[in-house]
């Protein structure tokens, strides 16, 4: 059935191609790029009526194809210079080459405001609802990547507390596993903890891209509600830009990212990030008398939450070759040691518990364009992650939030044991992910790709206390294979269509406890996913979009096994299913000039089936509570998120973004029962529903001379309350909540010899407000850090 259907629509591609003709009466024209002294310059050229864009080549040149007679403004962005516009009208006179010339910008890399329609126009334009950042834009500043991405419409990124802490992810109320992440479109599935959401800066990025809901097929992943692509700078040029930041609770940061090209394609790739702070930030805590037993309200210092990691992405290899534009072999190797100060709830407090991690990934990335013929590309990656996890838990002692501690065994301090269970458990996931993506663009109307990603996961663990425990040698395999098919038509500038269809695969194996003795159980799982995303432009600078995918969303290895920490297995997790549904527009217009204003804005409608989503355990191990995946066999969601956003010149901008998603149980009959749900259509607990962020920054160029740039930033946090379980049972009055949110941040920003040299400081939750992503899980209060930053690259003549 998946592969007659998969043959149905390469068929169908190919008779659209030998059906339809261009568009009578189209040209184009061609163009070079180059600077003030006629050195050529790696630019991104693009058509704003259009929202069609090109790259310039390593010579400068560049080329548009059946635009249809008119006039259009050429904007054309390269690294350190200054933007560049320009009125041109089809068809030339003469058919002459355009000859464009970049003047050096006073500045780069200084603005610390997300700005989603500048230089990664391109990619927002697309016929799927997705935004992308210019992370360049933010490099100044001691941002994570999770961070940067908690401003944008849409997202919400929940942390349990402070560097390296706990992170989840939602994109339009999907939430945690729905939501993929991927690295230059490789999925991120296997880098463990040391690689994770907010322990990357935003320095190792160049562009992060985020899609809500419908996924391309070229990123080959089972997301079942969007999906983010952080795009990593692979341009063969010679460069260096490190960074250090100092911040308080003893917070550092740093960050060297180099490369280096030769004349004879050699090239040379290096990212290299640490991050440590101690998190000894103040909470509010009930604080036990550990004799009586009897709890105080106090403010109190966290004083068992260090946090460090360290990371090294390197790559050796040739490019711009005959048989290769790329071929890269690499190794990621990394660590990270967390202590852990509390379980699911701040009632439960921690003095000696840690997790660990490390990564040693090898790696191999090979890309050729125009393969054996025009227009076939291909990319193929591969990687394999060697490192261990391990959780350690080897004091018998209770503590309290001031840090004193009684022994379990008051008659035996030494007696052997754990603050929960005693563990000193190591294990390797031995995870490993291979993609293959290969292109054809069979003319400038039709193109195809096709797209795998095959992974493969077998934990294998001991428990150093514990060495012949049976249920640690019980086998935790997955394979999971993820196949995609697309075409694309672009019937002329305007309109632009999509299809697409999905094959997904998973086998797992396991051994689960029955009656005191552990039976064998294997699963395996085949779906077909198909989808359609379309864009037309009504007016020039008006763009309307409409996307739908059937998708579905595998169990991922920790759902199905556990965390080792605080997420209890389930191996009977079903896969979840979606139907989404995206509707937007996109209106981008100047009143002159000097002024610009977006405005976007996008419609959702998502019914999941099987929704996963982590629900608390009343009872679990040592009498605890623990989360575990659960499946909720109907869930609904309808939505909307906007942006408005205004700038003048390259001197402010500012912009406002919200989001309201309404989740529903639409489960009416739960299993086993007969009547009526109690929390049939009620609201899904325990997710955000309302929630924005608003900005601004004004920028002052050449303020101590020639070259140089102040910018002065703000940024608005809010969130509104919502409850902790269902909103239908219990007392409203004395129901848990996860109170309102109102953040404020501030920073600053100076730059000098166009930003090679920058210095940049920041203030956030500068009202010093109780903020919490998560019930009792306080996160830090108001924090001030300052960084510096150096930036060189060399310029080719």
């Amino acid at each position: 059935m998946q592969n007659k259907a998969i043959l149905l629509m390469a068929a169908l591609c190919l008779l659209l191609n030998a059906g339809l003709a261009q568009s009578p009466g189209n040209t184009g024209f061609e163009g070079t790029v180059r600077d003030e002294k006629g050195a050529p310059v790696a630019a991104t050229v693009l058509i704003r009526e259009t929202g069609k864009g090109t790259t310039s080549s390593a010579a400068g040149t560049f080329s548009f194809n059946t635009l249809p007679p008119g006039h259009y403004t050429i904007e054309i962005r390269g690294l350190g210079y200054k933007p560049l516009l320009q009125q041109i009208k089809l068809p030339l006179e003469g058919n002459r080459p355009l000859s464009f010339r970049l003047k050096p910008a006073n500045s780069q890399l200084s603005s610390v405001t997300v700005w989603g329609r500048s230089a990664t126009e391109t990619v927002n334009r697309q016929s799927y609802n997705v935004v992308a950042i210019d992370a360049k834009k933010l490099y100044n500043t001691t941002l994570d990547v999770g961070q940067v991405l908690n401003r944008v419409s849409g997202v919400r990124v929940r942390e349990t507390g402070g560097v390296g802490s706990d992170v989840s992810f939602s994109v339009n109320g999907f939430t945690g596993k729905q939501v993929k992440f991927f690295v230059d479109g490789m999925p991120m599935d296997n880098f463990g903890s040391s690689f994770q959401l907010n322990n990357i800066p935003v320095n190792f990025a160049e562009r992060i891209e985020i899609y809500k809901g419908v996924v391309p097929v070229w990123l080959g992943g089972d997301a079942l509600g969007g999906a983010v692509n952080i795009v990593t700078n692979t341009t063969p040029r010679t460069y260096l830009d490190m960074a250090y930041s100092y911040g308080s609770f003893n917070t550092h940061k740093s960050s060297l990212n180099a490369g280096y090209t030769s004349k004879t394609g050699f090239m040379l790739q290096l990212n290299a990030f640490q991050n440590y702070s101690d998190n000894n930030y103040w909470v509010n805590a009930d604080v036990a008398d550990l004799e009586s037993g009897v709890y105080t309200p106090m403010r109190v210092r966290r004083f068992h939450d260090q946090y460090s990691n360290q990371t090294l992405v390197a790559n050796i290899g040739v490019a711009g070759k005959k048989w290769a534009d790329q071929l890269l072999v690499g190794i990621t190797l990394g660590n990270n040691k967390a202590d852990i100060q509390t379980g699911n709830r701040m009632y439960e407090v921690f003095g000696g518990r840690t997790r660990k991690g490390n990564i040693i990934q090898p790696t191999l990335k090979y890309v050729k364009t125009n393969l054996f013929t025009k227009g076939l590309d291909l990319r193929v990656n591969g990687r394999y992650n060697l490192g261990e996890e391990r959780s350690v838990d080897t004091l018998f002692r209770m503590y309290n939030w001031l840090g004193q501690f009684i022994y379990k065994d008051k008659n035996n301090p030494a007696a052997p044991g754990g603050e929960l269970s005693r563990i000193d458990y190591k294990y390797k996931n031995n995870n490993g992910i291979a993609n293959v993506n290969l292109s054809y663009k069979l003319n400038e109307h039709h193109s195809i790709v096709l797209n795998d990603v095959i992974t493969t996961f077998n934990r294998k663990g001991k428990n150093k206390f514990d060495p012949d425990n049976e249920a640690d040698r019980q086998p935790k395999k997955t394979t999971k294979n993820i196949a995609g098919l697309g075409y694309r038509f672009d019937w002329d500038t305007r309109w632009s269509t999509s299809l697409f269809a999905k094959h997904y695969y998973q086998a797992s194996e396991t051994n689960t406890k029955a009656n005191g003795e552990f039976y064998h159980q294997t699963g395996t799982v085949s779906r077909l996913g198909y989808g359609v995303a379309t864009t037309y432009f009504l007016l020039p600078a008006l763009q309307a979009k409409v996307s739908y995918e059937k998708t579905y969303r595998l169990p991922e290895n920790d759902e199905l096994f556990g965390d080792v920490v605080n997420l209890t297995g389930n191996p009977d997790l079903k896969p979840e299913s979606s139907d989404n549904i995206n509707v937007g527009l996109n209106y981008s217009f100047a009143v002159h000039q000097d002024d610009h204003f977006m405005a976007d804005v996008n419609f959702i409608f998502r019914n999941a089936k099987d929704y996963i989503r982590n629900q608390l355990q009343p009872v679990s191990f040592e009498g605890r509570a623990a989360m575990m995946p659960v499946n909720t066999r109907n869930v609904t969601n309808r939505g909307i998120d906007g942006e408005i956003r205004y700038s003048y010149r390259h001197i402010f901008t500012a912009g406002v973004n919200a989001t309201y998603q309404n989740l529903r149980n639409n489960t009416r009959i739960e299993p086993g029962s007969t009547v009526q749900s109690q929390v049939y259509k009620d609201r899904i607990p325990n997710i955000p529903y309302f929630f924005g962020n608003g900005n601004a920054a004004l920028s002052i160029p050449d303020i101590t001379g020639k070259g140089s740039l102040l910018t002065i930033g703000y940024n608005l946090l809010y969130v509104h309350e919502f409850y902790l379980r269902w909103p239908s049972q219990g007392d409203k009055d004395t129901k848990n909540n996860i109170p309102q949110q109102l953040a404020h941040d501030i920073n600053l920003v100076y730059s000098l010899a166009n930003g090679r040299y920058n210095i940049a400081a920041e203030g956030q939750n500068i009202t010093d407000k109780p903020l919490f992503d998560n019930f009792s899980l306080q996160k830090p209060g108001r924090s001030f850090s300052i960084k510096l930053r150096y930036f060189f690259q060399e310029n080719h003549n």
